[in-house]
């Protein structure tokens, strides 16, 4: 599969936009941090601002941004807002750390509607089975993907299973490697 997915969205009247994006990579190095409190590592540190500014380029700017409190998670959101350059509040959610599918939905499902496109940064296996009870569609998410999707609703309360149609999915590791061989090339 491309790691670079567009597919026509057809009629956007009654649509919301959900942007998903699973943290980026986080750091191992220090065995005595808990998991919620596990930092970005370098790798991770390049990502996310990376996907930010794909996030710009493609014009997929959300109206809001609601994360994970995980440090990791954190981290992610806040380079991928200012990397994007979006004026988007970001709010953070307890119930997205070590979310079910579920969960997710519920966490969705309470968005507030006068944002017609939200960016929810969480964690897997959670986000993987996400995107799966939306689309009917199994994926895999790596750390700092961004998969959207449109959503066949008018309110964020009528998210329910099979309404959404993956629009985009950006695999960063494949779309970095491209801007490394863009940039040697010119």
């Amino acid at each position: 599969m491309s790691d670079f997915k567009l597919i026509n969205s057809g009629d956007t009247k009654r649509m919301r936009k959900l942007l998903i994006m699973r943290h980026a990579k986080s750091s191992w190095d220090n065995p005595d941090i808990s998991d919620f409190d596990r930092p970005l590592n370098s790798r991770g540190l390049q990502a996310a601002p990376f996907m930010g500014n794909q996030i710009y380029k493609n014009g997929l700017a959300p109206a809001l941004i609601i994360s994970s409190p995980a440090k990791r998670a954190k981290q992610t959101a806040i380079l991928v807002k200012e990397s994007a350059g979006v004026e988007a509040k970001i709010q953070f959610e307890d119930k997205i750390y070590e979310a079910s599918p579920t969960t997710l939905l519920y966490v969705v499902a309470n968005f507030p509607d006068k944002y017609a496109s939200v960016l929810l940064v969480g964690h897997n296996p959670g986000i993987e089975g996400f995107i799966r009870i939306l689309t009917s569609e199994i994926h895999q998410i790596p750390t700092a993907t961004i998969a959207q999707l449109s959503l066949n609703i008018e309110k964020w309360s009528d998210i329910s299973l099979n309404c959404g149609q993956l629009e985009l999915l950006m695999r960063p590791k494949d779309l970095m490697k491209r801007v490394d061989i863009q940039d040697n090339l010119e």
